[in-house]
């Protein structure tokens, strides 16, 4: 191979490389934009309603996300001990659904930002095809591992998921829609 098909074979990878990176940067932008627009101009306690036959709420929505993308984003980091589960891990994770009444929509939205802001640099840093074995637990299929990009995929799809889930109690509860 010459020097010249060896530099464009690069170029070639890291383009894609490249583009790939940014689509995934993309995606999460804008559904991430969805949730909070979801929630804009929201009290507190609108906040915390749960106006459906779900017992979810905008702020846990919000919470929620933020947790299950740290936790993810942990896992990129630090393998599948992130992910472990423990009778306190499930309290955690339950709790992560409420907007507490000593939590705020700003404090949550702040350390969504936070938590958003880290995950980018991630994305935009990690080799995207290493891999960690996904923890021992009843959810996921034994043996299975997963690479960063599809750690970050499932960031993405949780995010998405949840901001229609946002869209719909907001909706309910004064008519607001992200869309239409």
């Amino acid at each position: 191979m010459t020097a010249t098909a060896v530099n464009a074979a690069a170029t070639s990878t890291t383009s894609a490389s490249t583009r790939e990176r940014a689509d995934l940067l993309e995606a999460l932008a804008k559904h991430r934009g969805f949730l909070r627009f979801a929630v804009r101009d929201l009290t507190d306690e609108q906040a915390r309603l749960t106006p459906t036959v779900s017992a979810l709420s905008l702020g846990g929505l919000v919470k929620h996300v933020s947790g299950v993308e740290r936790g993810w984003a942990d896992f990129v980091v630090r393998g599948p001990v992130a992910q472990e589960v423990s009778p306190e891990k499930y309290a955690e994770f339950a709790a992560g659904f409420v907007l507490a009444e000593d939590e705020t929509l700003a404090g949550v939205l702040e350390t969504y930002e936070e938590v958003a802001a880290a995950t980018d640099e991630l994305i935009r840093t990690v080799d995207l095809d290493a891999d960690h074995p996904l923890p021992e637990a009843p959810w996921f299929e034994a043996g299975v591992r997963w690479s960063h990009r599809r750690t970050f995929t499932h960031i993405l799809a949780e995010t998405a998921q949840h901001s229609g889930h946002a869209d719909i109690i907001r909706e309910t509860i004064d008519g607001q829609k992200t869309m239409g």
